[in-house]
């Protein structure tokens, strides 16, 4: 029988403490692969459902081309420029997308704000404090129009922004 808490020595309560803490990390990793497993088996099923819509929604898109191509044939219109017509349409807006996708990946810079950070946190780790001197502002493609306050100085009332 195991004495009471008063009479058992430290180093026994630090053995139990450490058994304790133990046990409880190996009951909270149990309980992340089990949450992650029934979570990944949710995503599964519903990138599988998605990727059946969008399959559909595409066979649709084909219909529907068609269906607006002999749409024109029957208002007069010769059936191979009806069926131009329709492709040109695609095609503009396929165009569209893709530059519009370009745009927005040719803002990217890559993790600037991180390797700033990275760079600073490297030079007061050696000790050169008074040489460290803050890059300008320059906003990347997410950040396009947000609001930026530049920093002038230390405001004892309020925690300065950051870039």
């Amino acid at each position: 029988m195991a004495a009471p808490p008063e009479e058992e020595s430290l180093g026994a309560l630090v053995a139990q403490a450490s058994h304790h803490i133990s046990t409880l990390i190996r009951s909270e990793i149990e309980l992340a692969k089990a949450e992650l497993k029934f979570d990944a088996k949710r995503v599964g099923t519903a990138a599988g459902l998605f990727g059946v819509a969008a399959f559909m929604l595409h066979l649709c898109l084909i219909l529907a081309s068609f269906a607006i191509a002999y749409g024109l044939v029957q208002i007069g219109m010769m059936q191979w420029l009806a069926f131009t017509i329709v492709t040109a349409f695609y095609l503009v807006v396929a165009l569209l997308l893709a530059f519009v996708g370009y745009r927005r990946l040719k803002g990217l810079t890559g993790m600037k704000r991180t390797t700033r950070s990275l760079r600073n946190l490297k030079e007061i780790a050696k000790g050169d404090e008074d040489e460290i001197t803050p890059e300008p502002y320059i906003p990347t493609a997410g950040m396009v129009g947000q609001h930026h306050v530049p920093v002038t100085g230390p405001d004892p009332g309020h925690p300065s922004p950051r870039p």
